[in-house]
């Protein structure tokens, strides 16, 4: 292990599970003392103890501004700086087009856009400058799924929210990249596809679609977050990563 983030400070939000957990494990291995969020208090605790080492959960909704302020309250107590946000807190559900609600849309959006937002606009008091922004998107945002265009949009918000927030910190040399991963094995992935049979039913078809022929993993997607963070991509700003296997480019 090449110690990347020694003595680093890294928030993680959403880190509780699938490749938030995956992202929060990687960056204590190589050193970080990690901050984690999550909605649920029994499982924050879970994966603190599944993470181990210098990691510390906090309880937050990320669509509330209270509790992303309760997040930085907590690094403060602790350390006077933050090196590295990743804003992986997000999610979303399937609804066609003539069924959509207005629940679904204020959930999508204040989870995914909204979140994201004041994740990282909350940060920047103790953001360090030359620190790394790592956004959490996904390849529906370059693409139509079925069922799925709230979601989706979401997610292009996410993304087009880099290229202009590397203006606006470019005085700061602070950089924000943005990780768009395919369908990946997490159990938010299931959860949206039905669970059970069902859910593996479309994984496999999903599967058939993808050049490398299958569906991805956290810790690969936790990977590329990491490097994007990373001084080894120091030159690397505004940039959307996608790790999908291949299937937005075809």
């Amino acid at each position: 292990m090449t110690k990347r983030f020694n003595n680093k400070v890294v928030v993680v939000t959403g880190g509780t599970s699938g490749i938030g957990l995956a992202a929060a494990k990687a960056f204590v291995a190589e050193g970080a003392a990690v901050f984690i969020t999550g909605r649920r208090q029994d499982v924050l605790d879970a994966a603190v103890r599944e993470i181990g080492g210098r990691v510390t959960g906090v309880r937050a909704d990320m669509a509330r501004l209270a509790d992303i302020d309760r997040v930085y309250d907590a690094v403060q107590q602790r350390h006077a700086q933050i090196d590295v946000v990743v804003a992986n807190a997000g999610g979303g559900t399937m609804l066609p087009l003539g069924a959509i609600t207005e629940e679904q849309y204020q959930q999508t959006f204040d989870t995914n856009v909204k979140g994201t937002i004041f994740t990282v606009q909350k940060a920047l008091p103790l953001l360090k400058d030359g620190a790394s922004i790592v956004l959490m998107s996904s390849n529906a945002g370059s693409s139509g799924t079925p069922a799925f265009s709230v979601y989706g949009a979401s997610k292009a918000a996410v993304r087009n929210l880099a290229r202009s927030w590397i203006l606006d910190l470019k005085d700061r040399h602070i950089r924000v990249n943005v990780v768009s991963p395919g369908p990946t094995e997490t159990v938010g992935l299931t959860d949206v596809f039905g669970g059970g049979e069902q859910a593996q039913n479309i994984k496999n078809s999903l599967a058939t679609q993808i050049p490398v022929g299958r569906v991805g993993r956290p810790d690969e997607i936790a990977a590329a977050a990491l490097f994007l963070a990373s001084d080894e991509a120091s030159f690397i700003n505004g940039a959307e990563l996608f790790v999908d296997g291949g299937v937005t480019q075809i």
